[in-house]
C-alpha cells in the first residue's frame, strides 16, 4: 500500500500554498540529514486553509516589517550548534500545577463567574482565527461557516488519499481542526498515524468546546476519545517553551480508542531561530527534532506483513 506525509498548518496568514508546503517538505529532509537517518523518498502534501480566512498571502520578498504581508519567520535551516542538554523536571511541575488549576476553573458544566468569557474575549483579540473557526464564517466568503470550511478542505485531500496508509502531522490549530474533522465529519477515513505538535488540545478550553460539542458531561473527569480512525497511534510533540502547547500532555486529557490508542507525549528542542530570534513553536523545529524525524522515518520505512496487506485489501483493518 502506498504511504503519503499529509501536513496542515496552523494559526494566522502564511505565505503562499506552493512555498509554504516546500518549506515543510525541507524541514522533514533537514530532520533525516541532521539525526543520521537515510533520506527516503515521500509524497507530501499540505493542507492549506490561510486563504479561507486571508485575502492575500504573506510574501517573503517585502522587507517592512510594517506591511501587513510581512514574513516574520520563514524557513531557514537549523544553525550549526551544538544543543545543550535541558533539564525539563522543573518546568514540568511548574506546568502540571498550572494545568491542574486551569482544569479546575474550566471543566466544569456552568463555568466559573464569567471567566470563560474572559477568555474567549482574550482568544478574540489574540487568536483571530481559532475565536473566527468556533464563533463565525469565513472572512475571505461570508457564505461559508468557518468551522465547517476549515474541516472540509481537510476532509476533502484526507478522503483523496483514503487507499493509501497517512501519516497526519498536525500543528498548532491544525490538530484542532484535524480532530474534530476525524470525529465529527470524516469518523470512517482511516489515518494510520498522526502527530501532533505545538497543540493547544490539552487547554481547559479546548477540551470544554470538543466535550460540548460531542454532547459530553463536562467536568474534570471526561476526557474526549482518541479518534477511532486512528489506527497504530498518536504522537503529541511539544517544546515546554511554547506557549500554545501550554498543556504540554495529552494522555490525561484523552481516553483510549477501541483500539486502545492514546497519545504518546514527546518533549522536544525546537530549535527554529531566525535573526536570533527564537520560536519554539514554529513547526519547523518541530519536524527536524530528532524524535520526529525518527517517527517519520519509521512510518515511511515499516513495511507490512502479508496478512496485514490482505486484512487491508479486505477493509478489516
Amino acid at each position: 500500500m502506498k504511504k503519503i506525509i499529509i501536513g496542515i498548518h496552523g494559526l494566522k496568514n502564511k505565505p503562499p500554498r506552493e512555498i509554504l508546503e516546500s518549506w515543510w517538505e525541507k524541514s522533514i529532509i533537514e530532520g533525516f540529514q541532521k539525526n543520521g537517518l537515510p533520506e527516503l523518498d515521500f509524497q507530501f502534501e499540505l493542507v492549506y486553509w490561510a486563504d479561507l480566512n486571508y485575502e492575500k498571502p504573506l510574501d517573503p520578498q517585502i522587507t517592512d516589517k510594517n506591511d501587513s504581508l510581512f514574513l516574520e519567520h520563514p524557513y531557514v535551516p537549523a544553525a550549526e550548534i551544538e544543543e545543550s542538554y535541558e533539564d525539563h523536571n522543573f518546568k514540568r511541575k511548574v506546568l502540571d500545577k498550572v494545568e491542574t488549576g486551569l482544569d479546575k476553573l474550566f471543566l466544569h458544566e456552568k463555568g466559573i463567574g464569567g471567566l470563560e468569557a474572559i477568555v474567549d474575549l482574550a482568544i478574540r483579540r489574540k487568536f483571530i482565527d481559532l475565536d473566527i473557526y468556533y464563533h463565525g464564517k469565513c472572512r475571505i466568503n461570508e457564505q461559508q461557516i468557518a468551522k465547517n470550511a476549515f474541516r472540509n478542505r481537510l476532509a476533502e485531500v484526507l478522503k483523496k488519499h483514503k487507499r493509501k496508509k497517512v501519516l497526519l502531522i498536525t500543528h498548532s490549530m491544525g490538530s484542532i481542526i484535524s480532530y474534530d474533522a476525524l470525529t465529527q465529519v470524516i469518523p470512517a477515513i482511516k489515518i494510520d498515524t498522526i502527530i501532533s505538535a505545538g497543540s493547544p488540545l490539552g487547554l481547559p478550553i479546548i477540551l470544554k468546546k470538543i466535550l460540548t460539542e460531542q454532547r459530553h458531561k463536562v467536568d474534570k473527569d471526561s476526557k474526549p476519545s482518541t479518534p477511532q480512525n486512528i489506527r497504530k497511534a498518536w504522537y503529541n510533540f511539544s517544546d515546554l517553551n511554547d506557549k500554545i502547547a501550554l498543556n504540554y500532555n495529552l494522555a490525561d486529557d484523552y481516553s483510549a480508542n477501541t483500539r486502545g490508542i492514546v497519545p504518546q507525549d514527546i518533549i522536544v528542542n525546537n530549535n527554529y531561530e531566525y535573526n536570533g530570534q527564537k520560536n519554539p513553536h514554529k513547526i519547523y523545529g518541530y519536524l527536524r527534532s530528532s524524535q520526529m524525524a525518527e517517527v517519520i522515518y519509521n512510518f515511511l520505512k515499516r513495511k507490512e506483513n502479508f496478512f496485514s496487506r490482505v486484512f487491508q485489501k479486505a477493509g478489516l483493518t
